[in-house]
């Protein structure tokens, strides 16, 4: 084992490039001759560069260095979010790209790029950054914050050493996460192969309305959640758009016992997200476990007659056609799309058998239970990960 005692200002190792400034008539949506694809904060996601939702703007805006490339590293640098301040991601090769004035690029000098990568992932980094970042109401990370940034810098053959074993690490996790992802593709596959594209309808299914397959649909309560209460509060975030529920983020509400009944959710329950941002609204889960919890009012809790299985509802409405049904049905009310109880029984929608639907029910129940074994595989090579990255820059990996 190393143990790396001296700790150097990161400045002499990297050089720091702001992204480009440019006004809204320098800008186009879409792409057009004489503009560069522009990448932004949204576009850093989970430490990679996710290439959707890009801005194009003018060349003549942007200069040779501010283009994209292979071991650049790059960091939201203002924002009035204390949680994403700090947050980037690596180039893993040169992209035809430049990026937004909010954010600044760390280009490696003189130091291993997938060392450095693996540094601006380590909590001593997020520690620093969160300990510097200033700004009343914009956060920013100044050129001195990061050059003042101490890193531990051993010899190049042990910087290698170290971005080797975290590649590796980071590799297992990443395959994991893929596999988890593919167990979402094949639900989506299993309900094309079974009941067809909503759109053409090729197996003739009769078509009626969500309102024919409900025996209840009700909203949450509007009780103020706290971190302490009776039972726990089932709110917006806990609805993923792929269609799951997340558990990670709860608050506690208290409920007089005689309105517990309309509040209170059951295990098959199926929850609809009615508020929220228009790309989000809509979201759709369905309830999957045993502990007693309550729904807050921007939620639908719906319940089906012997006509429907709530898992086929849930894909039909978490299919690409579903989605875009929702989304054009949206309305907005003070930058917030709604779509209310009576709104969202009003949808047409296929009616199979019912045998079929619960066929698919079985087979989508299987899937999550393989997909279950992929999360806490997934969860053991994240600890692993992060279990590995700590002790790199102590000094006690290698």
């Amino acid at each position: 084992m190393i143990i790396i005692k001296n700790l150097i200002p990161i400045s002499d190792y990297i050089e720091q490039i702001r992204g480009v400034t440019y006004g809204k008539s320098d800008v186009s949506e879409i792409p057009v001759d004489g503009y560069i694809p522009i990448l932004r904060s949204n576009n850093i996601k989970k430490a990679s560069i996710d290439l959707d939702d890009l801005v194009y703007v003018k060349a003549n805006k942007v200069n040779k260095k501010q283009f994209l490339l292979k071991g650049d590293i790059l960091i939201t640098a203002s924002t009035g979010s204390i949680k994403i301040i700090g947050k980037n991601a690596f180039c893993e090769e040169n992209i035809n790209a430049s990026f937004g004035a909010f954010c600044k690029v760390v280009r490696a000098k003189n130091v291993h790029s997938s060392y450095l990568k693996h540094l601006f992932q380590s909590p001593q980094y997020f520690s620093y950054i969160q300990n510097v970042v200033n700004g009343s109401n914009i956060n920013n990370i100044k050129n001195e914050h990061i050059n003042n940034f101490k890193i531990p810098l051993p010899s190049p053959e042990i910087q290698n050493k170290i971005a080797q074993i975290l590649d590796d690490a980071a590799a297992l996790r990443n395959k994991t996460e893929l596999l988890i992802k593919e167990y979402d593709v094949l639900a989506q596959s299993i309900f094309l192969d079974m009941f067809g594209d909503p759109v053409t309808n090729k197996f003739r299914f009769p078509k009626g309305t969500i309102r024919d397959l409900v025996k209840e649909a009700k909203y949450g309560t509007s009780e103020k959640a706290g971190d302490e209460g009776q039972y726990q509060y089932l709110r917006m975030n806990n609805l993923t758009y792929a269609g799951y529920m997340d558990y990670s983020s709860m608050k506690y509400v208290n409920i007089p016992d005689k309105d517990l009944h309309k509040y209170l959710v059951e295990k098959g329950d199926l929850l609809f997200n009615r508020t929220n941002s228009k790309d989000l609204v809509g979201k759709t889960s369905i309830f999957d476990s045993s502990e007693p919890m309550v729904i807050a009012g921007y939620l639908i809790r719906v319940r089906f007659n012997q006509k429907a299985n709530p898992f086929f509802v849930r894909a039909y409405l978490n299919s690409k056609y579903g989605k875009l049904v929702l989304r054009n049905m949206c309305k907005s009310i003070v930058g917030m799309a709604n779509i209310n109880a009576q709104e969202l029984q009003n949808i047409m929608i296929l009616h199979p058998p019912i045998e079929l639907q619960n066929q698919f029910a079985e087979k989508i129940a299987l899937i999550e239970k393989q997909k279950e074994l992929a999360k806490q595989e997934l969860k053991e090579s994240e600890d692993l990960f992060n279990c590995l990255l700590q002790k790199a820059f102590k000094g006690e990996l290698v």
